[in-house]
């Protein structure tokens, strides 16, 4: 079969050059903006404690917080498993390593036979005077074979091999981050739970008291029935609220002893006392959304799959050209029969210099390549929806922190407001001056907003983790590693 002119230059050229088929890798541009948008009014938050970018979490200072990260980073099974991926992307990049190398392998037979003088063979045999019905053979041979990489299809697999064990390490550093998150939020979660399920419970007595006030009146003909009603009703809502906050608080228990692998109810007598709610510290740094690209551990898994799949192609295009192996035998072959020893031997030798070149099957090479390309143009996409829903999660940390934190200290104040009210109430009632009634709503509304505190402190603190996360804290490349603070 006559090649055509064009494949006969590639060929050839190819064949000079010894070049890698396919297209080398470049790493794309990522969409980003040149810095965010809610740093300037981050950064100039008034709170006291800083908090180190690599060990975020002890900037919350609550030392059970601090303890229960740092022993899911070395009891998560999640991350025990990533750690697992890791081994078997090293094995498959051994193996592509392997590939490029040659191979040899010894191999030897050692076998005893016995001839009856009952047999056609045995019966001419047996006419021989030095005939021994037993006889023993041996063979060693040493084979070797070495496929010669010529137009680089197996570098780009173990090119591709190195990325997949890249993105396996980066792997874990994404789920360390994530399993360190995670924990704190749930944590964080619980002693917000555990805040407002005091302080429903708490509304719960107030409102009772106000009930039984308003039956002792209404008995007496000083209010009408309709107020025992919306009493009654007042007090059915709050004490609905509680099993759904135990409920809740049970979940975030069980949920937080998995993170640490253990079964639920491990922890939950040191969870039992109730803490304050952590307060979210002070970041000192965020960076650019550029430093995302190395920072964030997610991006780089992200990026490391693109350039595997980018390697891939090469891998595919390699089988339009011919594979060529060089193999190689050399071995022995000895018989003994009966007193001579080393009768019969044998060595053998060979060399062989193969070809195989899929020639008739370009229509299959075509789509295997048109699948690769499919498969690095998805991976692409994926690397660069990646870099744009991480922006997106540092701006809705930024902003949700700064909110929250507003709105906590908003609430603050109504507290504050409300607490002067009721003791101005209760003081009004000692004196005869208010209702016993007048109190119980002061104390009812002061509950409230002290129930909306809780929830805000709650979620500024986890607005916090959702920053630090978002950022890639817990987790920094080597070359930020001297940079840390």
């Amino acid at each position: 079969m006559f090649l055509t002119r064009p494949f006969a230059v590639m060929l050839i050229t190819s064949l000079l050059a010894g070049c890698a088929v396919g297209p080398d890798y470049h790493r794309p541009d990522a969409p980003l903006a040149k810095r965010y948008m809610g740093e300037s009014a981050l950064l100039s938050r008034s709170v006291s404690r800083p908090a180190s970018f690599a060990v975020w979490w002890e900037g919350f200072n609550d030392p059970l917080l601090s303890k229960f990260v740092t022993d899911a980073l070395s009891q998560n099974l999640d991350l025990a498993q990533a750690t697992a991926r890791v081994t078997q992307s090293r094995a498959g990049l051994g193996a592509a390593s392997a590939a490029l190398l040659p191979s040899a392998n010894v191999s030897g037979q050692g076998a005893r036979a016995y001839q009856s003088d009952e047999t056609p063979l045995g019966q001419v045999l047996s006419t021989r005077p030095d005939y021994n019905r037993y006889g023993n053979s041996y063979e060693a041979d040493l084979n070797a074979g070495w496929e010669i990489d010529l137009f680089g299809g197996l570098r780009r697999g173990r090119e591709a091999a190195l990325a997949d064990y890249q993105a396996s390490v980066a792997g874990v550093a994404a789920t360390r981050l994530a399993v360190a998150a995670q924990t704190a939020d749930i944590y964080i979660t619980l002693r917000g739970l555990q805040a407002r399920l005091d302080i429903a419970e708490k509304q719960v007595r107030t409102q009772q008291e106000l009930l039984e006030k308003v039956k002792l009146l209404q008995t007496k003909g000083l209010v009408p029935m309709f107020q025992v009603r919306q009493a009654e009703g007042a007090l059915a809502q709050i004490q609905a609220t509680v099993p759904a906050l135990r409920t809740g608080l049970d979940s975030a228990m069980n949920a937080l002893d998995v993170m640490l692998g253990t079964p639920p109810g491990t922890h939950r007598r040191q969870l039992a006392l109730p803490t304050a709610i952590p307060q979210a510290p002070q970041l000192t740094s965020t960076g650019t959304p550029a430093d995302l690209l190395r920072r964030r551990p997610d991006i780089i898994v992200a990026e490391r799959n693109l350039a595997a799949s980018n390697a891939r192609i090469g891998v595919a295009m390699s089988e339009y050209y011919p594979k060529f192996t060089l193999s190689a035998l050399l071995g022995s072959a000895t018989s003994v029969s009966g007193d001579n020893f080393f009768s019969d031997g044998a060595s053998q030798a060979a060399g062989v210099l193969g070809l195989r070149w899929r020639l008739f099957d370009f229509g299959r090479i075509n789509a295997q390549i048109d699948q690769a390309k499919g498969r690095e143009a998805e991976a692409l996409a994926a690397y660069r929806l990646k870099v744009l829903r991480a922006s997106e999660e540092v701006e809705n940390a930024f902003s949700s922190l700064l909110n929250r934190e507003l709105q906590t200290n908003t609430l603050s104040r109504g507290v504050t407001a409300l607490s002067d009210a009721r003791q101005s109430s209760f003081i009004a009632w000692k004196q005869g001056t208010a209702s016993l009634i007048d109190v119980l709503h002061d104390d009812e509304n002061l509950l409230k907003a002290s129930d909306a505190k809780a929830q805000a402190q709650t979620e500024s603190a986890r607005a916090a983790v959702a920053a630090f996360r978002a950022l890639g804290g817990g987790w920094l490349p080597p070359e930020m590693s001297d940079n840390a603070s």
